[in-house]
């Protein structure tokens, strides 16, 4: 069952599997990744859209793997107003591009938008494909979640260190009891990627798309719980920089 904890009654030989696995992959801390892009835009002046695009795009790979095996699914794409939801505007562009018509959710104001993302918003807007603005009286997104069979979360970040409040809360809870396969753009909404521990709600991921590294916060408290399958992909940055960490 899609978001099924990991850890899961009599999972034991899969825990020992999971922990020699988690041992053997390389994983770094919130702060470390934001380093590492940091430099990676600031000083070897890659474009940070460049990497939102390559993000997106490798997101979209890995959904395409899954979609082309079930091709009547029905897809939501729920996107915040961060980079998080730039990488899932630019995974719906990519959807669309390979001939899949998904529902696109912004979890608030497009005025709110980072730079980023906004020029990822505009950019679906000139191919006059609808993005759904959320407002927390707007019900309709649960509709679509309930009916959708393949939902993309990319409503928060690495950068989330907040508790999660309403309307965030309820989509989440949502998402999670609707059952449904479910992949994370980077991290699981909610969950600390240092940590391990969840801002009070966290979505349950059937599979997790990382980029550059695994977060460590996979790993420890109650991360393994709600990462499902990692993925890690490579979005450009520069080898030399990732052999530094």
């Amino acid at each position: 069952m899609a978001g099924q904890p990991f850890f899961a009654e009599g999972a034991w030989l899969r825990r020992s599997r999971f922990m020699r696995w988690a041992m053997a992959l390389k994983s770094v801390t919130v702060r470390q990744i934001q380093q590492l892009d940091d430099i990676a835009i600031r000083k070897i002046g890659i474009p940070s859209v460049v990497l939102m695009e390559n993000a997106g795009r490798s997101v979209a790979e890995e959904a395409c793997k899954h979609l082309k095996r079930h091709p009547t699914k029905r897809i939501s794409v729920l996107c915040g107003t961060g980079n998080n939801g730039g990488d899932g505007l630019v995974v719906s562009r990519y959807l669309i591009n390979a001939g899949m018509k998904p529902k696109i959710f912004l979890m608030g104001d497009p005025h709110d938008l980072k730079s980023d993302a906004a020029l990822q918003y505009r950019i679906l807007q000139n191919l006059r494909y609808p993005v759904k603005p959320l407002s927390q009286s707007n019900q309709h997104y649960q509709k679509s979640i309930q009916q959708s069979d393949f939902i993309v979360d990319a409503i928060f970040g690495v950068g989330l260190n907040r508790e999660i409040g309403y309307p965030h809360r309820s989509l989440i809870e949502t998402i999670n009891r609707a059952g449904k396969f479910v992949i994370c753009v980077d991290i699981p909404s909610g969950l600390d990627g240092t940590s391990g521990v969840i801002y009070g709600v966290c979505v349950k991921a059937t599979l997790t798309v990382t980029f550059s590294f695994a977060k460590r916060g996979f790993f420890f408290n109650q991360g393994p719980a709600y990462v499902g399958k990692v993925i890690v992909k490579d979005i450009g940055i520069p080898r030399e920089l990732m052999q530094r960490i």
